[in-house]
């Protein structure tokens, strides 16, 4: 099976940090206004290949920068900025918060009719708001056909895919003893020494339509949720969720992110997430192109990249990237993966995240 998501079957279908590589994304100089980014877009439409990429990178560097939010984590950013500068030249302003601050500055913004994104690359719950307040533009670079149907969208195209697995403390957990299936979350052998993720609703949204499918009935499947929540340890967010996991203080994490176990195993923690709990649940985060965005060709000039070299900058982080680069050994192949349920999620967000909090409110916060 291949890691990108258009192979993978069964699919279903204000600040908190910044770092900048030349000031202020709102203090920036302008090129384009408001208004002249569509139009800007459009001039590059017919251009393929290396005459489009030499026309970007001459554009973007006349334009001064590409100013950049995103909610990467902050040494993916670094990667992710630092590659696209040393290949193509043009510097990189970057504002770096989580999703939901990425999405509440875009908003003022709009609001206040100032133009500072150019692009934007986060969660596809706030790449999904952001399009239906209309800020974004359509991208229809060559490469984005090569995304799987399940990461391209209206207004936004996926760039990766955050993968949900169970993981677990292997000086806790024995060879062996380690959960095979979701079901074994639920076993009461993990009753306090489970942590389960305080937003990870749409993780619980999709889990929740497949035992559907799979012929499971509400009352089995809310009985399964309640156990895996009976004693378990909330956690916010997956970076800490890894570390405390590294840590011991808990033996197995729900729906930590696979890279993120990833990461600090290759450094050492005594952390596993293979073999796979299947199905692997994967969440596409995604990039657009701002409607307002000052610089139009930096920001063409950057969706390209992610969707081209990018993508091997993504892979070097063990990150699962939305189009698999050549010559990749495929760690999925033989695994069943499907995505976070997008149609739904959008539609009913409001309903799962309340009864996803639900689910939790008897259980103890840690780590935050």
């Amino acid at each position: 099976m291949s890691l990108r998501l258009g192979r993978i079957t069964a699919a279903l279908g204000l600040t908190l940090a910044l770092v900048s590589c030349g000031g202020s994304p709102t203090a920036s100089n302008t090129n384009a206004g408001p208004g002249d980014a569509a139009a800007k877009y459009q001039e590059y439409e017919g251009l393929k290949g290396q005459e489009r990429r030499d026309r970007l990178v001459q554009d973007a560097k006349s334009e001064g920068e590409l100013v950049l939010y995103t909610s990467m984590t902050a040494d993916v950013a670094d990667a992710v900025t630092k590659a696209f500068t040393e290949q193509t030249g043009v510097k990189v302003t970057l504002y770096r918060a989580a999703s939901e601050t990425v999405l509440q500055r875009l908003l003022q913004e709009a609001s206040a009719n100032h133009p500072g994104a150019d692009v934007v690359e986060t969660n596809d719950r706030e790449m999904s708001a952001v399009a239906k307040e209309g800020l974004a533009a359509p991208y229809t670079g060559e490469r984005r056909d090569m995304v799987g149907e399940e990461g391209r969208f209206d207004d936004w195209t996926a760039t990766r895919y955050n993968l949900f697995a169970p993981s677990w403390n292997t000086t806790k957990v024995p060879a062996g003893q380690q959960p095979k299936s979701w079901e074994d979350l639920a076993d009461p052998k993990w009753n306090g020494q489970l942590a389960m993720e305080l937003s990870d609703y749409d993780w619980y949204l999709t889990l929740y339509g497949y035992w559907q499918k799979k012929g499971k009935t509400d009352a089995e499947i809310d009985r399964l949720f309640s156990e895996m929540a009976n004693g378990a340890k909330v956690v916010k967010g997956h970076t800490v969720m890894g570390e405390l996991l590294s840590a011991g203080q808990f033996s197995v994490a729900a729906s930590n992110y696979s890279y993120l176990v990833q990461r600090v195993a290759d450094k050492g923690a005594p952390v596993a997430y293979q073999p796979f709990v299947q199905p692997v649940i994967a969440r596409p985060q995604g990039a657009a192109l701002m409607k307002s965005a000052p610089h139009p060709a930096a920001a063409l000039l950057f969706v390209d990249w992610m969707l081209t070299e990018g993508q091997q900058v993504l892979v070097d982080l063990s990150l699962t990237p939305s189009i698999e680069p050549e010559g990749l050994a495929d760690p999925l192949d033989g695994v069943e993966v499907i995505p976070v349920d997008f149609e739904r999620l959008a539609n009913e967000s409001t309903q799962w995240s309340e009864r996803y909090s639900a689910l939790l409110e008897k259980s103890d916060q840690v780590g935050g």
